[in-house]
């Protein structure tokens, strides 16, 4: 179980990009948990799985003395949704997802290539908190802090594109 979840379903063990790969994995679901119940759900949702998640790293860094080996790929999942819980964060219907006016499949889509980008390149504080930070906060935390930046800088460039489009 514990390498199931670490794996997100054992989409980390993808022998190419898994952190992209469990990525797209939990998008699509992320999406959905804010459709049916909102963003405060899957905030909360989030925060949970990512005090859990921080717990089974630690075991199984104790375990196999790897630090944040590529294919635990919960914490991609924990900054997805982050970035979903504050960008789109709004109530839509299932038919309403693709509607422009909204901007919720826009601001998804760019939340998780905005998460992938700072994942990637780990700017500013992402960067200091993979690498000074240990075990299972290490692991979650860049992954946390991108994922708040990234939803935070979606929601601003929709706006400011709400902004100069003058809706």
């Amino acid at each position: 179980m514990n390498r199931f979840f670490l794996t997100l379903g054992y989409s980390g063990l993808s022998p190419k990009a898994p952190g992209t790969v469990g990525t797209l994995v939990a998008l699509p679901f992320g999406m959905l948990i804010l459709i049916y119940f909102g963003a405060y759900t899957l905030f909360l949702a989030t925060s949970l799985i990512s005090i859990i998640a921080i717990r089974e790293i630690n075991k199984y860094e104790v375990q196999t003395g790897i630090h944040d080996h590529q294919s635990i790929v919960i914490d991609e999942l924990a900054g997805m949704w982050f970035a979903l819980s504050v960008a789109p964060a709004i109530g839509v219907g299932l038919s309403e997802v693709t509607a422009f006016e909204n901007g919720f499949l826009i601001q998804s889509l760019l939340s998780f290539v905005l998460f992938r980008y700072f994942d990637i390149t780990k700017p500013s504080i992402i960067g200091r908190i993979d690498r000074e930070a240990k075990g299972g906060v290490g692991v979650m935390g860049d992954d946390i802090i991108a994922g708040f930046t990234a939803g935070i800088l979606s929601a601003v460039l929709w706006q400011g594109y709400l902004q100069i489009a003058g809706i």
